[in-house]
């Protein structure tokens, strides 16, 4: 099922006004340094639970932090529509963000662990330690830190891209289940993610009715899954 925004078609929302970037580790310093060279105008903000990464952050580049857990802060202070989410942190942002969000609703949401037929459909799957999701790449290799996801071939091999994986995602069958996939766009090499707006598509298209589904968010080359039922 597809959400309602095409995926091929770049989002509107660019250049970006407002950036949140979710994780202050290594990764979302790297993001910060390269979006804020990038996009020098505009209104860049970090969250991380560790206060020390944040003070250092804004010593290093002046960039805003807020002390916390990045879904908590989200569902606190949601973000504009046109805002872009960074996430650097190791969980599914935009699938946690809807289960916080569908949790606070009287009809009930449930966690589900993605069926083995769903691994089954993608490329090199992993599931977590949890044993609820599922992580797919087509990659068997560790991609270069600055790769910009060529639509043609891959960075790191020069071989022809077979698929896109969000693609891959939006093409699951499985009984009872309704797969629903968020593209992360390339801001800058290496540095993925999302406008709000397109999370709140993806919240209301579970809100469409009760049921099964598979959450995913993939780029062209990776992607994760996850499950919920919406009662």
């Amino acid at each position: 099922m597809s959400l309602d925004r095409p995926r091929n078609v770049f989002p509107d929302i660019f250049p970006p006004r407002e950036i949140r970037i979710l994780g202050a580790g290594r990764f979302g310093r790297l993001a910060a340094e390269k979006l804020r060279h990038k996009f020098p105008d505009a209104g860049i903000s970090v969250t991380d639970r560790d206060g020390e990464k944040i003070e250092r952050l804004r010593r290093e580049t002046g960039i805003t932090g807020e002390v916390g857990d990045s879904i908590q802060s989200m569902v606190r202070r949601p973000p504009a529509g046109h805002a872009w989410i960074i996430p650097t942190v190791p969980v599914h942002v935009a699938f946690e963000w809807v289960l916080q969000e569908l949790s606070k609703e009287k009809e009930g949401v449930t966690r589900l662990p993605v069926p083995e037929a769903a691994a089954a459909q993608v490329p090199n799957p992993i599931r977590s330690p949890s044993g609820l999701s599922i992580y797919s790449s087509f990659a068997t290799f560790t991609c270069p830190e600055f790769c910009t996801e060529p639509e043609e071939v891959c960075t790191k091999s020069g071989k022809a891209r077979i698929a896109n994986l969000f693609e891959v995602f939006d093409e699951i069958v499985i009984p009872e289940f309704t797969p629903l996939v968020l593209r992360s766009w390339q801001l800058a090499g290496g540095v993925g993610g999302y406008p709000a707006r397109s999370m709140k598509d993806l919240l209301g298209a579970v809100r469409q009715g009760p049921g099964k589904y598979l959450i995913g968010t993939s780029c062209r080359c990776h992607g994760v899954l996850d499950g919920l039922e919406w009662r």
